[in-house]
């Protein structure tokens, strides 16, 4: 991989860019660093922010300086960004959707859109997991990337004012979900119970960024049983491990 660039930003930030293309490789090279200096650098940095293509470094200056830090992340990039083992699997987080309905209400729309039924629209949504590049536009909204075209459907041309939190949409070529009651112009397919977002938790987000989600289809009954035991605090994620996409080197 060619033309990283390191760059300030503010007083104790810098920011590594690894070139203006959305790619899995990229974005792996990002998670790989981010795993390395989140792993070994706890004292002198206090936050990691990866996005597609870069990610922003924030460094204690009681601790260390710009520099200190520069020389450290291109140790990392030199060594294939990888402290450990760790930097080479992703946790994949299991994701409930009760499809269409009231649930999700554009479903219809996307299947004709596509020539499909509902039920090849659900097939195609479920059937591969979905890295999760950056989080986002509202607190935990995942960018998701490898969504088959086979599904995408234009924007609504009149968004809607409100959308309910857990709504499950597509939007062009991408998939999210919406975290909090928000507006929002996607076409709604299905909805998750579960809380994407917590506020109230110690750990506020379901997932991060470099995690992947599998959409799992369920019923209206099972919905309400999972919602219930969200509500009651004792829903337990389903998780797995999956090797990170993306192979090439991340050094200059």
């Amino acid at each position: 991989m060619h033309d990283i660039n390191i760059l300030k930003a503010g007083e104790k930030g810098v920011v590594v860019d690894f070139g203006n293309v959305i790619d899995p490789e990229v974005n792996g090279c990002v998670h790989r660093l981010a795993h390395s200096i989140a792993t070994t650098m706890h004292g002198e940095v206090i936050e990691v922010i990866p996005t597609y293509r870069s990610l922003m470094v924030y460094f204690d200056p009681l601790q260390t300086n710009r520099e200190a830090i520069s020389d450290k992340i291109r140790q990392f990039l030199h060594a294939g960004s990888e402290a450990d083992s760790g930097g080479d699997t992703a946790t994949v987080v299991s994701i409930p959707v009760c499809y269409g309905a009231e649930f999700g209400p554009d479903l219809e729309f996307v299947a004709e859109h596509n020539g499909l039924t509902p039920q090849e629209v659900i097939d195609i949504h479920t059937s591969q997991p979905y890295q999760v590049y950056m989080l986002g536009f509202t607190p935990g909204f995942p960018y998701l990337g490898g969504m088959s075209e086979r599904i995408a459907a234009p924007r609504l041309a009149q968004p809607r004012v409100v959308i309910p939190a857990g709504s499950v949409g597509i939007a062009g070529s991408q998939t999210g979900i919406y975290p909090i009651e928000s507006p929002g112009g996607w076409q709604l397919i299905g909805r998750t119970p579960l809380r994407v977002f917590n506020p109230g938790s110690s750990d506020p987000f379901l997932f991060a960024a470099g995690n992947y989600l599998q959409f799992t289809a369920i019923d209206a009954d099972t919905f309400q049983h999972i919602r219930q035991q969200v509500e009651a605090g004792i829903y337990t994620p389903v998780t797995s491990t999956i090797a990170r996409g993306g192979t090439a080197s991340c050094a200059r």
